[in-house]
């Protein structure tokens, strides 16, 4: 029974004072039974053993049973909240300190100090308060600057290994002072140590000295503009770029190099997320052109791909060397076929995002050729006929892009044609058409909502634990193509703050900047299928001093108008849905299906359905004999 041994355990700890042997293990066995048990955690609370233990490790005499106390009482407090708020006071921090400055304490017992410090401020704001106004955190800040040497880094040595694991334990600390909730004034404090932290990331590669190097300084970040801008000036963004550039060279070669390097990816995205300004540094890097090399990495998952496009986004959001950066090594084709090739939701927003970045770009340069084309002299010109040489590239580098988005449509078209329909044929059929520009306006917005897909541009936001870190998105694209939707209804939930307390593991390393995700925006464009947005926008703005009309001829001279029938047209019980449906957006798979519907067609789109017959009878009659063909030669082999 639980209970009893709890109980019996107590009493031996009491009745063996003499004995620091018999008090280690009976605190082992505590620890083994409290270990993740809220109910034995909360219980031996009760008993008044949490108490006992506290007084144990100060009092105790014994390094080996200071140590066994301390390491108990950190693991009941994580395991238990009503024990860390029973402990967390401004007494037993002041405690630890003493132990953190006694000379004689040794490396281990300093770590099981720091240890009980961690668990105490984990998702406590009134343990982040105390562990300021007691002058803690400056111990810290000063155990992350001295614990270590920049010079002589041997974790294969003990005794350097022993120093390693409580600067690392210091480092996960400091992240639980700034993060969850986040923490402005402890995050003030903490970006004093970012020189030292600079040097770190200029000196060394090694991933145990990156990962909680790269945790501290993005939780330190995380949404704090000030913190963000001492960080610059410092040159810490520089020294992420440069490792950034190193670590990418050796993900071809190396997997771990690879997972680093998105670590560095997400860190460097914090620093700048808030204003993107900053990334004006990062052109003398390069930064764009290697996000991208590390964004054909084929071992990254989802989560990371989407991280790095978050970075490329940020990057090239206001400053147009990154942007040119970003079009000059194909990340324009590149950001299409995300759209185009991904079923995940956000990153496709990502890409979307950086897109959208471009998009505005291009109408820049578009206006400002147009107001200094009169003032041209014959360099100039020629400079221009050399960049409209480039930009047919661009146009035909389009058509290739917008001949593979059809045929991925066509095909995930085909997939789901099985399943579904656009119109329950056998209920229309007995509808008359002429009811169908009689519509309720409840039901025509209904009608809208289910029949038109809509494509948000979001806010995009990186998270760090649960902080969010939110750039203002320009909104120059309201002016011509948005519509503001009301933020309750454009979306639904975000990620609230947890109240639950993480484990230590969780804030070690680089898991706490795992977490970085996309918001919506409630600013939408309407009426476009995912999969034309880069068609959309390389026609539209990206090409802007071209001939436009051209090009649209080629690319529709097969399809028919489907626009609506005149408006003095009188004879409504003569229009079928396609003249009816003309307030609507069809693309040409749903207006066929919608006309194959209805009962009755009008001349003009029952030739548009004959055609189309014909050319579907021809693709199949060609499909057939390439069949037939490679069976033929499959039996001469």
């Amino acid at each position: 029974d639980m209970k009893t041994d709890l109980n019996l355990l107590l009493e031996c700890l009491k009745y063996q004072m003499d004995c620091p042997v018999s008090q280690k293990e009976a605190l082992i066995t505590i620890y083994s039974i409290c270990q993740q048990n809220s109910e034995a955690s909360e219980y031996f609370r009760e008993i008044g053993g949490l108490m006992f233990i506290n007084d144990l490790a100060k009092s105790s005499v014994h390094c080996i049973v200071k140590e066994a106390a301390l390491f108990t009482l950190g693991m009941i407090i994580e395991s238990n909240v009503y024990c860390q708020q029973t402990l967390c006071t401004s007494a037993l921090f002041e405690d630890l300190i003493l132990v953190l400055i006694n000379k004689d304490s040794g490396v281990n017992l300093k770590r099981m100090s720091v240890y009980v410090i961690l668990v105490l401020v984990s998702n406590n704001s009134n343990g982040q308060t105390y562990v300021r106004d007691t002058g803690c955190i400056g111990l810290l800040l000063q155990l992350f600057r001295t614990t270590l040497s920049t010079s002589e880094m041997n974790l294969s040595d003990e005794s350097t290994d022993q120093c390693y694991q409580l600067w690392s334990s210091v480092c996960s600390t400091l992240c639980a002072c700034v993060n969850n909730p986040q923490n402005e004034d402890n995050q003030n404090i903490c970006c004093s140590v970012f020189p030292y932290a600079k040097e770190w990331l200029e000196s060394c590669t090694e991933p145990e000295i990156i990962r909680p190097i790269c945790s501290f300084v993005g939780l330190t970040v995380a949404n704090n503009s000030y913190v963000q801008k001492y960080f610059v000036s410092v040159g810490g963004l520089d020294a992420l770029a440069k490792v950034l550039i190193k670590l990418v060279h050796d993900s071809c070669m190396s997997h771990s190099s690879t997972k680093l390097a998105v670590v560095v990816t997400k860190t460097l995205d914090a620093c700048i997320a808030n204003d993107s300004a900053m990334g004006v540094i990062l052109t003398k890097y390069h930064t764009v052109s290697e996000l991208l090399k590390l964004l054909f990495n084929d071992t990254l998952d989802t989560g990371e791909k989407v991280s790095i496009i978050l970075a490329i986004g940020h990057c090239t959001e206001v400053c147009e060397e990154n942007q040119c950066e970003l079009l000059q090594n194909n990340g324009l084709p590149l950001m299409i076929q995300v759209l185009t090739e991904s079923q995940d939701e956000e990153l496709n927003k990502a890409a979307t995002f950086v897109l959208h970045n471009c998009k505005q770009m291009t109408e820049q340069l578009s206006l400002k050729t147009s107001d200094n084309s009169l003032n041209l002299n014959n360099a100039e010109e020629s400079d221009m006929q050399v960049r409209k040489r480039s930009l047919q590239d661009y146009w035909k580098k389009a058509k290739e892009i917008l001949h593979r988005i059809n045929l991925i449509e066509k095909e995930r078209d085909e997939e789901r044609a099985q399943g579904r329909l656009f119109v329950d044929r056998s209920s229309e059929a007995n509808i008359d058409p002429s009811k169908y520009h009689e519509v309720n306006p409840a039901d025509q917005k209904t009608y809208i909502e289910k029949t038109h897909k809509v494509v948000c541009y979001p806010e995009w936001t990186s998270k760090l634990n649960h902080q969010v870190l939110a750039p203002s998105l320009n909104s120059s694209l309201k002016n011509e193509v948005v519509n503001t939707m009301d933020p309750v209804n454009a979306f639904s939930g975000q990620s609230e703050q947890s109240d639950i307390p993480r484990s230590v593991n969780e804030l070690q390393t680089d898991s706490v900047l795992q977490s970085y995700s996309i918001n919506e925006k409630t600013a939408c464009v309407k009426n476009q299928p995912v999969l034309q947005i880069g068609f959309i926008f390389l026609t539209g703005s990206f090409l802007p001093n071209l001939d436009q009309h051209s090009f649209y001829s080629e690319i529709t001279k097969e399809r028919k108008s489907t626009s609506t029938t005149s408006a003095s047209h009188k004879m409504t019980d003569l229009r079928c849905l396609g003249c009816t449906a003309g307030g609507l957006l069809f693309n040409s798979r749903t207006f066929t299906k919608m006309l194959q519907s209805c009962s009755y067609q009008c001349d003009r789109h029952k030739v548009i359905l004959e055609a189309e017959e014909r050319y579907k009878k021809e693709l199949r009659k060609l499909a057939g004999c390439n069949n037939s063909r490679c069976a033929t030669h499959e039996s001469n082999l």
